[in-house]
């Protein structure tokens, strides 16, 4: 039986009347995208037609879950909103601070010693507050949630971006900041800009070598990394009914990739055997008695350009596998001739050293079927793998099954690595190298979501390729990036030619899925009782402290550095072996934009202190500002902020002094953390105005005291020869997100409204 069955149950009570005021509200179909929305509203009752991508929307999630990176510092926010209890379920994960190193037993073992006082927090804190405690070890936090948590026609938010991972059982999941999840947690309404809406159709049907990754990563490549920002991206068409469960969810994930705020498939037959094979027929009973409202309504998918703010077609017939990369999710190009091509023009090592097959995007038991046919043929043809490869599952149950059914195994015979069930290599947890930053120029091809320089292993020379698992099986046993599985052959030990025939496998396990210990932990019913302690001395955890207000005039704030080119959050905050202080703000400082390039001089971490005139690292001059009351200013580049839902990359410079943050554009996520911690998220009005900075600038905000609501602000800068600028910046700050600013942080705020 499903958890929080009676909730689900509630939502789904109220559809019908919702999803008809909502027809009649807006005057048209809906799609299915609009009926979860509009089910959501915070005050339960649709009345008004709002305008997509303008209108600041309160919604009522049904649910929270958090990963064990983001959790310590949104649960160490959560301490501090004055609550007893949670008030909507909410799940704790812990898959993000096991490293993949000698495999699944001693890693995990390894990770429960040296993470020992973090897993002991969340697990404490997660008890006396009423929250669902996962171990780690346990499985990937976006596998679990889909195997237990994701319900048709939900909605979600998670402090991880690929929260959306659940639209493959027909939620809208959203990605959010810890300080969003911390008013959910707080029995607050949680805001969202309305969001356009894209349609995909999805025509004809997936086979052979093809595979649903390959439809994101298709997308991505059409969409490029910030084309679906703002927007849910709503799937539909024959191709898309004739998909698992399981493969709607890949593409899903990595919609995380393109900047959408969420994607989603309407409900069908496929997410009904997910839900039964999942042990949750009671989930697919009640969902099948409110169908109809868990699609669109008929006549968006028969005329979609009249409903959807844009739409894309493809044929899934005549989509071939593909490799995206690398260093950006969005450069796609289709395996062999094309591949080689672009590798010699690009100079991108051709030889292969490590296939990656797992992470929350492609760790089902469909997933692993289809590769291990690919590991089983190179047996059967007397193959030996030429590259290395390592296999994170997805979740204890996907691990317990495969091991059972002889997957695993027969990736053993490979001589791969299984390691934990876990995050892994995905999010930097790899100890690949002794030392990163030296390490060779290298190709390595997964089936993960992102490939950012140095996010797997923290080598910046390693060439990271995205495709489906059984083309990165393939690729494993071949070596070589332009090898083509459709057409290439390849020399086994005994000198003969073979070719790979096309992958096979199966989408549910054929003698259902099974588990000794799934690894979840249920919380007390009462745990006032339940102590939380964190030492003062530690390393790893630190209570907050509230920020203080910036107010309204900011004058003499000097530039810390200004960004050039791709930002993300794991250029602002990165992660690998930094994982260990996301619950220590004052130590985890200290990679504050290490990662970004500086656009005088394009060197990491090398920024001039206008103080001394020396040059140094990023965190240490802007201690150095702190230090002598100085505020600061960060300035960037489009699409600022991408990646990760971490908030750290917010809290961090919030922390070291920074007031504003003043690019081109933002990604969603990164822009309300922003908003959250109590700072300046700005946008140039005119982007030419980026050229204007120089390094040794001043900055003075002319009218901070009339901050309001459509309404630009107006900035001085001021040049070292004495002579000045006046630009113009935009922002998308309403009314509440003010008071959060003048509060000091939308924490301090609900705090304030709780005492």
């Amino acid at each position: 039986m499903a958890f929080d069955i009676d909730m689900i149950k509630g939502v789904y009570s109220k559809m019908a009347e919702n999803v008809d005021k909502a027809r009649k509200v807006v005057g048209k179909p809906l799609t299915l995208s609009e009926k979860i929305l509009y089910n959501h509203l915070w005050d339960g009752n649709p009345t008004t037609a709002f305008v997509r991508g303008k209108d600041y929307v309160d919604f009522a999630p049904d649910r929270i879950a958090c990963q064990d990176a983001t959790a310590q510092m949104a649960l160490l926010q959560f301490m501090q909103a004055g609550k007893d209890k949670v008030a909507v379920p909410t799940t704790v994960h812990c898959d993000h601070l096991i490293q993949a190193k000698e495999g699944a037993a001693t890693d995990l073992k390894h990770a429960n010693t040296v993470s020992s006082e973090v897993f002991n927090f969340l697990e404490s804190v997660s008890n006396k507050y009423g929250i669902g405690f996962w171990k780690p070890g346990a499985g990937i936090i976006h596998q679990v949630v889909l195997e237990n948590y994701a319900f048709p026609g939900g909605m979600m938010i998670g402090t991880d971006s690929h929260t959306v991972n659940a639209g493959g059982l027909g939620m809208v999941a959203i990605g959010v900041g810890g300080a969003d999840a911390v008013d959910v947690m707080a029995g607050m309404a949680w805001e969202l800009k309305f969001p356009k809406l894209i349609g995909v159709k999805l025509t004809g049907k997936l086979s052979g070598w093809t595979a649903p990754k390959d439809v994101i990563l298709k997308v991505a490549e059409i969409l490029t990394v910030k084309g679906g920002t703002g927007a849910i991206v709503e799937y539909f068409g024959p191709g898309a009914t004739a998909m698992s469960c399981t493969g709607k969810g890949t593409i899903c994930n990595m919609g995380a990739e393109i900047g959408a705020t969420t994607s989603t498939f309407g409900y069908d037959e496929s997410m009904e055997r997910y839900l039964k094979a999942t042990d949750r027929a009671d989930v697919a009973e009640a969902a099948n008695a409110v169908a109809a409202h868990l699609t669109a309504d008929p006549e968006v998918y028969a005329n979609p350009e009249a409903y959807f703010d844009q739409v894309i077609e493809i044929n899934l017939s005549e989509l071939g596998p593909l490799l995206n990369g690398p260093f950006t999710p969005d450069l796609s190009t289709e395996v062999g001739s094309d591949m080689t091509e672009k590798a010699k023009a690009n100079d991108w090592p051709i030889k292969v050293e490590w296939g990656l097959i797992g992470s929350c995007t492609n760790s089902s038991y469909e997933d692993l079927s289809r590769a291990s046919s690919i590991a089983q043929q190179a047996i059967d043809k007397g193959l030996k793998m030429k590259a290395e490869l390592g296999i994170n599952p997805g979740s204890e149950q996907v691990r317990f099954t495969a091991e059972r059914d002889g997957i695993l195994g027969i990736f053993e015979n490979l001589d791969a690595k299984i390691f934990t069930n876990a995050c892994g290599p995905c999010i930097g947890q790899w100890a690949r190298y002794s030392d990163p930053k030296n390490a060779p120029k290298n190709s390595i091809v997964h089936s993960f979501n992102r490939n950012f320089a140095k996010r797997a292993d923290g080598n910046p020379n390693t060439h990271a390729f995205v495709a489906s698992p059984e083309l990165t099986a393939a690729i494993a046993v071949a070596g070589r990036l332009d090898f083509n599985p459709l057409k290439d052959k390849l020399i086994n030990e005994n000198g003969e030619e073979v070719m790979f025939e096309e992958p096979t496998g199966w989408e549910l396990p054929p003698k259902g899925f099974a588990v000794d210990d799934n690894g979840y932990l249920a919380p007390e019913a009462d745990g006032s009782h339940v102590n939380v302690v964190v030492n003062d001395d530690s390393e790893r955890l630190q209570l907050l402290t509230p920020f203080t207000p910036l107010g309204d005039t900011i004058t003499g704030a000097k530039l810390l550095i200004k960004a050039f080119g791709k930002c993300t959050t794991d250029h602002i905050s990165m992660a690998g072996p930094w994982l260990r202080y996301r619950g220590h703000l004052d130590n985890i400082a200290n990679n504050t934009l290490i990662g970004a390039v500086n656009a005088f001089g394009k060197k990491t971490n090398f920024v001039k202190n206008q103080l001394t005139g020396e040059y140094g690292g990023v965190p240490d001059t802007a201690r150095a500002y702190k230090a002598a009351g100085i505020k600061t200013v960060v300035v960037g580049d489009h699409n600022y902020g991408e990646g990760s839902s971490r908030e750290h990359a917010a809290m961090q410079p919030r922390h070291l002094g920074v007031a504003a943050v003043i690019v081109k554009s933002f990604a969603r996520i990164h822009e309300t953390n922003l908003k959250k911690q109590g700072m300046l998220g700005l946008t140039f009005a005119n982007e030419a105005d980026y050229d204007l900075i120089q390094e040794d600038d001043t900055f003075n905000f002319i009218d901070l005291d009339a901050f309001a609501p459509d309404t630009q602000l107006t900035l001085e800068v001021v040049h070292t020869d004495g002579s000045k600028d006046t630009i113009k910046l935009n922002h998308t700050y309403n009314a509440a997100q003010i008071a959060w600013y003048n509060e000091g942080s939308a924490l301090n705020l609900i705090k304030k409204q709780n005492a």
